[in-house]
């Protein structure tokens, strides 16, 4: 799968199936993502509500583009500065914790559009 991420035309020259690595990364992501959902259902009991997912989807989206997107370590430095941020916006008044999110989405893409630890680059199309 890395290598597939890497370089596609590489494992073409090598042998690879590139649609099946890709059909199998996205079964697998789809699974995973099934199976947190299950287990986020089942402890919040919230199984009959349409809007389950939309806190926690929304709060990983947030974190993801806080950190940079297609940056691990930026994925998981966002996470902590929401999670921390969050908290200390909570202890001050329980409704800050949701919005406190968005304020640092704005202006970290204010100041780096590319995320904490995310590298501009330029696409040609």
């Amino acid at each position: 799968m890395r290598a597939v991420a890497f370089h596609k035309d590489a494992c073409l020259m090598m042998g690879i199936n590139i649609n099946k690595i890709i059909t199998i990364t996205f079964g697998i992501g789809t699974s995973l993502a099934a199976a947190a959902g299950t287990l986020f259902a089942l402890t919040y009991g919230q199984l009959q509500s349409p809007y389950l997912g939309i806190w926690p989807g929304l709060k990983a989206f947030i974190a993801a583009v806080l950190g940079g997107i297609g940056s691990i370590p930026g994925a998981m430095l966002g996470s902590y500065v929401m999670g921390i941020s969050e908290t200390f916006a909570t202890s001050i008044n329980s409704n800050f914790g949701y919005g406190i999110a968005f304020v640092i989405l704005i202006v970290v893409l204010i100041f780096k559009p590319a995320g904490l630890l995310g590298k501009f680059t330029k696409e040609k199309v």
